[in-house]
């Protein structure tokens, strides 16, 4: 029995996954493998007749880029002198380094989201964001392959041609991926039309899990001037709602009972209300409920969903309401929201009272039987 705030390599008798990390694309990634038709919309930063930098991608308000200030290292307390390499290859696609890092902080392996990727989806045009997925799974497919016993990429899907989408998802379970991922939300299209049956029955049949990570399909930044940087990273955690509720209320978990679906980067101290909120309102409002399902929503998200958070002291409170089979950790490498580089002193602070069989559930063993690593061989 370990001491509940110890999280040494010599004690801990678990793997730690980190269901939810970023890799930086190369900059001309986009702009030299997409299709020539769509080179000149694809996502880009802009320099004006100023100097500024501007983040430009179609379908969103143009952002103003900030440079960060000499020396900032994204929340690490690496000293410069002695950690510059580390600085400069965060997020890396090295494998070597990546791994470095993550030993570093305790983590035995990973699941690989995009960074600049994650605007993939702002388009109207579902044409184009399917040609910047492919040019994604491709690329992260390239890079670390798809079967990666360690460092797991995650393959990119545009739900909005729903026969578009059925095809790559076939074409990226062929090629190995283990894992695909969808924008949280697409305008005028909820998760919850018969429309996306056909895209959750391939799903189901090739047996990828699908995972929501936040601040994509739609503009994030919804709030400018006084307090926008909070407004819109609090209203970005909280979007997550929204593809639960739907999958679970509205009886696609009932017709695809092998859908598995996962929530990412959205912390998990609003799950438990969410869950509670969903039952209440079906019983409650049960007169204008449909459909009526043999099981109460929050049950389906117990047997079919998971939802992945990194520093949420909250929310690990309320996992007796949630279920700890539920959660999984992610350090969010090498983002500063995360907790990395300093995930063994977050988990001691934020996981006193879990016990290790629970420690091992949330802190690897959830993820291993989700995406299908092999314990015994990270250790």
């Amino acid at each position: 029995m370990i001491d509940a705030g110890e999280f040494s390599e010599a004690a801990r008798p678990y793997c730690v996954i980190s269901a939810d990390c970023h890799v930086n694309e190369p900059a001309n990634l986009w702009a030299e493998r997409i299709d020539a038709r769509y080179r000149d919309r694809i996502p880009r930063i802009e320099i004006d007749e100023q100097g500024q930098k501007w983040s430009v991608a179609e379908g969103l308000r143009r952002v103003r880029v900030k440079d960060a200030p000499k020396g900032f290292s994204e929340g690490q307390a690496f000293s410069l002198e002695s950690k510059d390499l580390d600085l400069a290859t965060r997020g890396t696609p090295d494998v070597t380094v990546r791994a470095r890092h993550h030993a570093d902080d305790g983590v035995d392996a990973e699941v690989i989201y995009p960074n600049k990727g994650l605007l993939m989806w702002t388009s109207p045009d579902h044409a184009l964001s399917a040609a910047l997925c492919r040019v994604w799974n491709d690329w992260v497919g390239e890079v670390f392959g798809p079967a990666n016993p360690r460092h797991l990429p995650v393959a990119a899907i545009a739900p909005g041609d729903v026969q578009a989408a059925v095809a790559e998802v076939s074409r990226v379970a062929e090629l190995g991926f283990r894992t695909v991922f969808f924008p949280v939300q697409i305008a005028g299209m909820p998760y919850n039309h018969p429309i996306f049956d056909p895209l959750w029955a391939v799903l189901q049949e090739t047996g990828l899990p699908i995972s929501f990570h936040v601040g994509t399909g739609r503009d994030p930044r919804e709030a400018t001037g006084n307090g926008g940087a909070v407004i819109n990273y609090v209203a970005a955690l909280s979007s997550a709602i929204t593809p639960i509720t739907q999958l679970c209320a509205s009886g696609v978990c009932e017709r695809f009972p092998g859908l598995r679906f996962v929530t990412v980067e959205c912390g998990i101290g609003w799950l438990a209300w969410t869950l509670h909120a969903m039952d209440e309102s079906y019983v409650k409002h049960g007169f204008w409920v449909s459909p009526k399902l043999p099981m109460k929503p929050s049950d389906y998200f117990r047997r079919q969903g998971w939802c992945t958070f990194s520093d949420d002291p909250m929310g690990i409170e309320t996992r007796h309401w949630i279920g700890s089979d539920r959660l999984m950790f992610g350090n969010d490498y090498p983002h500063h929201e995360g907790s990395w580089p300093h995930t063994r002193e977050v988990v001691q602070r934020t996981m006193a009272s879990v016990n290790d069989e629970e420690r091992r559930m949330i802190l690897g063993g959830n993820a291993a039987k989700l995406y299908g690593f092999k314990l015994d061989a990270l250790v």
